[in-house]
Formats: C-alpha cells, structure tokens, sequence
C-alpha cells in the first residue's frame, strides 16, 4: 500500500535533505565516525538548508513549519545514513527546540534561537546521569540560589552532543525534599568556569555521535537562564517526552527499513548451491516476515506522526511506538546480519554497524521496560 502521510511539499523537502546527505554528510562521514564528532562545518551547512530550525518562529529564523512531518522526513532520510546521525540532529533540532520555543522567555529566545537555526550555536540535553536513567525523578544534580544566580553541582552521562554543545538544556534538583516536585530546567551556555566535559565515551556503536559525561563544579548560572517554571522541570520533561519518543520511533522504523532493502538486494544476487539464497524457503519466509513487520509498523507510526502534528498524541501512544519500533528494529536487523552469513560480522558492511548502533534504541528515551509500564498503567494494571 502507498504511505499517504506526505504531500508535495514533504517531498520536495525530502529530495533537499537527499542533497544535503550526498554532497555534505556521505562525503564526511568516514571522518565524523573517526573523530565521534559531527563537525561544525556540516551543523553551519544544515542551518543554511533550513534543517535546523523547523519549529522555531520566523522572527528567530526558523521555518515555523508547525508540521511534524517536515521533522519526520528529515529524521527518516538522515537515518539512511545511520542510526547516529539523526540522533544528534534530532537532540537538537526534535528534542531541545520546543523547550526553547515553548517554555524560554521572549529574551531567552531571542538570545539562542537565531544561532540555534544558522547551527552556530549546538544543543544537548542533559537529563540522564550515573544513578538515574529512565527514573528521571531521581536525578541527584543540584541548583541552589544564591542571589540572582543558582550554583549547579553534579553530573550528567550519555549525552548525546554533550562534548561539544554551546547551549545545554540541564535538569537539576532546586527543591531536594520536594522529590519530582523540585526540578527545575537551566540553560547551561558553555564554556563556563564549572562545565567540565568529560571524554567521549566509547560506545559499542553509533561511533558518529559525540556523546559524552559533563560535570558541575560549582558552576554559576544566571537566574535569567532558567527556562520554564522553578520546581517545575519535571512536570517540563513529561510534556515534551511524546515528541522525543516519537523521533526515536521514525529513526528505528527508516534505520531497519534501509537495511532491510540493502540486504533484500543482497539476497537476490548472492548464491549458494546454484541458486539466489533469498529463494530458499526459510529465507524467503523470513523475508516476507520482516517486511511485513516493517510495513504494519510504519501505519501505525504514521498515524502518531498525524496525531503529533494535530496535538492528539498521547504519551502512551508515543510510549507505545518507541518501544515497538526498538523492537522491531533490533528483531531486523539481527535477521539481516544472519542473511549475510560471516560478512554480517564484518564492520565494512552497513548492516554489521547498523546492527550495533541499534541496540540501544531499546534502552534511551526511556528503556522498553519503561515504555511497558507506562502502557499497563494506562490498562488500570
């Protein structure tokens, strides 16, 4: 059946990030793995092409789409490329864009957004850190006022653009005896006395993305760089977890459906006992499996990406399609590894690295698990 979700536009939009991926991203992207560092060149480049700036009103230089599509062409044709890529442009351009848009202050805005689009100034997302991941209210971090200015001490792991982001947007405790009821949202602008960025962690895939630990000592912040409401960055980081989720769903399904097709190609022309491996009955079966797996999925996100873009989506719908995809996902690319025989192991194949960089799609944006429990609660469990 033909995807209905994109119109012209879309399309037209589609075919500029293509260009965008094979004259500056595919060129680069040997040296972005080498040094786990999308250099500032290409982020320069994606502001220039709009790329950045999708939700961000006009009067900042953003394109003010207000069409979640437009995100989730941009996010499934960067993860063509891999699964790293769209991961640190969705931080910045899907996850950290409707804090600013939405919870900054007009001065706040007016500040960060015009460089936030023209990729002059990056953004990372600093929630998880060593004793808390998914359990985002038990963040140990602390901001305490003192004037006008709050001292942040702590730190952060996993964060995903962390080792070279201008602008962090940081969860830190302000009320520790008030639990969840106590975080509050700062923008961290770096470099500062008391940001010390860690090294970059080595990470089993996704070598492209620069995801690094960070840590506060110390380190004084303006009042003025608090975004949203004190006391209420928990209650912040609900609202905007749906979008976050549903960007993680769009990259696992185009991430697996990219190297489905690679490795159905793959099957056609390798042979084994005279014939195409892909026409023995296991194969073709598994096949079929995967593919149909693949087409029932993208339905369904499809349909959170509608809902999304209309504001009907609900956390456990955006709870359900992450988890779902993650799954999906690792479940295809595992069978392709298996298609390819011994060369699936090899790291010149796309579909070895593809099959690491996936794996922890079931873990961040809140760990399957997690995902499972928010859906049971929902069915009164």
């Amino acid at each position: 059946m033909k995807r209905t979700l994109y119109d012209a536009d879309h399309l037209d939009f589609g075919a500029a990030i293509q260009e965008f991926i094979d004259r500056t991203l595919l060129p680069r992207h040997e040296a972005i793995i080498e040094n786990k560092l999308i250099d500032r060149e290409i982020w320069i480049e994606a502001g220039k092409h709009g790329f950045l700036g999708l939700e961000v009103p006009e009067r900042f230089g953003g394109g003010h789409a207000r069409d979640f599509r437009f995100n989730a062409m941009l996010t499934e044709k960067l993860s063509t490329v891999s699964a790293a890529i769209p991961s640190a442009f969705g931080i910045h351009s899907d996850i950290v864009a409707p804090y600013l848009v939405h919870l900054a202050r007009e001065e706040q805005q007016e500040r960060w957004l015009p460089k936030f689009c023209t990729g002059e100034v990056v953004t990372a997302i600093a929630m998880s850190e060593p004793v808390a991941g998914s359990d985002l209210a038990g963040i140990k971090t602390t901001a305490r006022r003192d004037g006008d200015h709050w001292v942040i001490n702590g730190s952060k792991i996993f964060i995903t653009n962390g080792s070279s982001a201008d602008l962090i947007v940081c969860a830190a405790k302000t009320s520790p005896d008030k639990g969840a009821k106590g975080i509050t949202l700062f923008g961290l602008e770096a470099p500062a006395d008391g940001l010390i960025r860690g090294r970059k962690l080595d990470k089993v895939g996704q070598p492209e993305s620069d995801t690094a630990e960070l840590f506060f000592d110390n380190l004084v912040v303006p009042d003025a760089n608090v975004i949203g409401e004190v006391d209420r960055g928990f209650y912040h980081m609900m609202e905007m977890l749906p979008q976050e989720r549903l960007n993680a769903a769009v990259s696992n399904l185009a991430h697996a459906r990219a190297i489905f097709d690679e490795t159905l190609a793959y099957t056609r022309d390798r042979t084994a006992f005279g014939q195409p491996i892909g026409s023995f009955q296991y194969n073709k079966f598994t096949l079929a499996e995967l593919d149909t797996a693949l087409r029932v999925t993208q339905a369904f996100v499809d349909d959170a990406i509608v809902a999304h873009t209309d504001g009907e989506l609900s956390a456990t719908d955006a709870a359900r399609a992450k988890w779902w995809t993650a799954d999906v996902q690792n479940r295809v690319l595992d069978a392709c590894v298996q298609l390819f025989g011994g060369y699936g192991f090899m790291n010149e194949y796309r579909v070895a690295r593809a099959w690491k960089d996936a794996r922890v799609t079931r873990i961040w944006a809140g760990s399957n698990e997690i995902m499972k429990e928010l859906i049971g609660r929902e069915l009164g469990l």
